[in-house]
């Protein structure tokens, strides 16, 4: 086997640790940057920059959410190759996904770049707003394949155990962004167009930093063959075009509440809106607990060591519970500091008060959620993870923070989300762990040697 299968060795919750911690150290640090852009841009005293980059924000989402979909695809079949012990495998696999993710972005790009100025307007962008909107979406927009080459290179290091740099790849494009921003907004003058083109500059960073990974540290890139990369098209779009849509889930929930959030007033939607800037910078470790247990059980599965993907899932739950006992009794203790830094009077002071005191708790059963969506991506069945985030997403949503808003006032709204992160935490885990059992009889069924031994001989 392979040296760069060492997720199949070892302590899991050490590979757990490890990989959620640097994983959770690069969005927060995107995260952080964002909060940064959007500083420097208030300072224009403009107050259309800022609206649109919001604008701008929207669609990026979703060019951001297929980058981040087929990144999910390469660590799920790379991991599984080097598991199997099949080196060439996963370099073909590696290669072909990134040659795949390169052109596809590029007919993104091509498709959605004349069309900048219509989406805008019908998202509501006007006047001065459209014109800053558009120059700005124009710009970053020609950057998709470099992020797309960024974070496939970023998953193919995921898989091969090399958390650590496939952090330095978004860690290098979050400082030189954060560099570039003031120099380009304000020494040169160029406003919205300069945060664009700092954006730009990182992404291509990254590319830099992550390529440098990918071909001279593991050796992992072949020669793309357009006609041989056809035979892995299917396995790859089988994990993400389902990817994709669970990823499209987040903004949907976020809609629903913000909009029913809006019928209590602008205190309530001030509120809600804090909460959402806290909550990544909060949590941002149990963000990325799904791409770090994911190659964990993708080698394992592909080495056959199913006690390993079951230690790897109950690690996880370590891991979550901690990180939850450790950092809700930091916002519990810290609630009047963000209060005050964020100005928050009267009933956006409340609901501050109201989630660091009891709704941050629920983050827990969400990422027992993240834990089922890595074992359904990485393990053949991703379209349970799309219904599951979608499920969260609408019946666990919608008509809980409508039943709790009525009978509680907006406070309703946070206690309604939590409590559908509760259900669909606990449903999502149980399927998983089901799934698992599954594939370990079928995995016992398929080996001659095993099938004369009781599969439950160790149960008592």
């Amino acid at each position: 086997m392979p040296k760069q299968a060492k997720l199949t060795q070892g302590s899991t919750l050490k590979h757990v640790s490890i990989m959620s911690f640097t994983g959770a150290l690069g969005l927060m640090a995107m995260f952080l940057v964002d909060l940064v852009d959007m500083l420097f841009l208030s300072m224009l005293d403009e107050r259309e920059a800022v609206a649109a980059v919001g604008f701008a924000s929207t669609i990026m989402f979703f060019t951001v959410s297929i980058s981040i979909a087929v990144s999910i695809a390469a660590t799920a079949l790379v991991a599984r190759a080097i598991g199997e012990g099949d080196y060439e495998l996963a370099k073909r696999r590696a290669t072909n996904v990134l040659g795949i993710g390169v052109i596809f972005s590029s007919m993104v790009v091509w498709f959605l770049w004349p069309k900048i100025p219509d989406l805008l307007m019908f998202l509501g962008a006007n006047l001065r707003t459209l014109d800053l909107a558009t120059s700005y979406l124009q710009i970053l927009l020609l950057g998709m394949p470099a992020v797309m080459v960024g974070m496939i290179a970023s998953g193919i290091m995921r898989a091969l155990g090399d958390a650590r740099r496939a952090m330095y790849a978004t860690l290098v494009c979050s400082v030189i962004n954060a560099v570039l921003d003031p120099i380009l907004i304000f020494v040169f003058g160029l406003g919205v167009d300069g945060a664009a083109i700092a954006s730009l500059l990182a992404r291509f960073s990254m590319v830099a930093v992550s390529y440098y990974g990918v071909v001279t540290v593991h050796r992992m890139l072949g020669q793309f063959d357009l006609v041989e990369s056809v035979k892995d098209l299917k396995p790859i779009a089988k994990i993400a075009v389902p990817a994709m849509l669970t990823n499209m889930s987040s903004p949907l929930a976020n809609a629903i509440v913000m909009g029913y959030a809006a019928q209590f007033g602008d205190h309530a939607v001030a509120g809600i809106a804090i909460v959402g800037r806290i909550i990544p910078v909060v949590f941002g470790g149990l963000f990325a607990l799904s791409g770090a247990v994911g190659p964990i059980l993708a080698q394992n599965y592909g080495a056959g060591h199913f006690q390993r993907m079951h230690n790897a899932m109950t690690s996880a739950v370590v891991y979550a519970l901690g990180y939850c006992i450790l950092l809700c009794s930091t916002l519990y203790m810290s609630q009047h500091f963000l209060i005050t830094i964020f100005n928050a009077t009267d009933d956006t002071a409340h609901l501050i008060r109201f989630f660091a005191t009891y709704g941050s708790f629920s983050f827990f059963f969400q990422s027992l959620l993240f834990i089922a969506i890595a074992v359904f991506n990485n393990l053949g069945r991703p379209l349970s993870s799309t219904l599951l985030n979608f499920g969260r997403a609408t019946i666990g949503t919608w008509p809980l923070i409508v039943f709790f808003g009525w009978i509680m006032g907006a406070e309703g709204i946070i206690l309604g989300q939590a409590i559908g992160s509760v259900i669909f935490g606990c449903v999502g885990f149980v399927m998983a762990r089901r799934y698992l059992n599954k594939l370990e009889q079928k995995d016992a069924l398929r080996k001659p040697e095993v099938t004369s031994t009781p599969l439950y001989s160790s149960t008592p």
